[in-house]
């Protein structure tokens, strides 16, 4: 998918480790990588889970998280940032630092709060800091419906109510937003992309599977790269959407839960190319 001449990218990923490999971290590098990006990363929190769920949580202390970010600010750089779990409004607040430290690289923020399997990634409290202090400072904000419905107080769904939802979002300070309708019901997957010039629609038809596990990392990522190796948001968001539904369509099967996706497939096929 990555025409073979496209700028690198370095992505600094800021989020939290998924031991079965199918969301977090695990999921942005094999993302970036993918998509012909550099991956660097700054770890926010050990879980332990797999396909059933999430079993434990071992939150990083932030000054390890802004050591991490700082090493790789300071030494590799960054041309986009991602981030995913933050655990609690310290967190937060730290993120929102470093995002001020590194004017000019453009923020994909995922306000991830609850694991595939229910278990919640973000306590109450720390959803008034990632409204307050990163939405503003987001170039592009990926939540899905419940997670838009935690932002706004609004309900969404329906495709409608994400419009709305996302129109309030943009009100907050938000420049651009992905709303994903991944939760919505229907036939078919209706995403939209608001920024305050317009809408733009990513409608496919709905994959009947369980493998869904880490779709919302896999996509932020993906805009994220896209970002980084100098895309418009459009095309980043459009190139992230295609890679996000071929991923899920040859996701290996693997667990008994929700499954991992096949991050790697554009590699497979650029191999097969040869």
């Amino acid at each position: 998918m990555p025409s073979p001449d496209s700028f690198l990218g370095r992505v600094l990923i800021i989020a939290g480790s998924d031991s079965g490999g199918g969301a977090g971290i695990q999921a942005d590098i094999k993302t970036v990588t993918a998509l012909g990006g550099y991956a660097a990363t700054a770890i926010t929190a050990v879980t332990v889970q797999n396909t059933l769920g999430v079993s434990g949580v071992h939150p990083i202390p932030t000054d390890i998280i802004a050591a991490q970010a700082r090493a790789v600010l300071d030494d590799i750089g960054a041309d986009a940032i991602k981030t995913g779990m933050l655990g609690d409004v310290a967190t937060v607040e730290l993120v929102a630092r470093l995002l001020d430290s590194a004017p000019g690289v453009p923020a994909v923020i995922d306000p991830v709060m609850i694991a595939k399997g229910g278990a919640a990634l973000l306590p109450a409290g720390a959803v008034e800091a990632v409204r307050t202090l990163l939405i503003p400072r987001a170039a592009l904000l990926t939540p899905n419906a419940p997670e838009a419905e935690a932002l706004t107080g609004l309900p969404a769904h329906s495709t409608d109510d994400l419009r709305r939802a996302g129109e309030a979002l943009l009100v907050l300070g938000a420049p651009a937003v992905l709303m994903k309708g991944g939760h919505v019901p229907g036939e078919r997957v209706v995403d939209l992309l608001m920024t305050p010039a317009g809408e733009t629609v990513f409608e496919g038809e709905r994959i009947d599977t369980r493998h869904t596990h880490g779709t919302g990392c896999t996509l932020a990522s993906a805009c994220a790269v896209g970002l980084a190796q100098g895309l418009d948001l459009t095309s980043a968001v459009a190139r992230a959407w295609t890679y996000v539904h071929e991923a899920m369509l040859r996701a290996p099967g693997f667990g008994a839960g929700h499954g991992p996706l096949d991050h790697a497939w554009p590699l497979r096929e650029a191999m097969r190319d040869r």
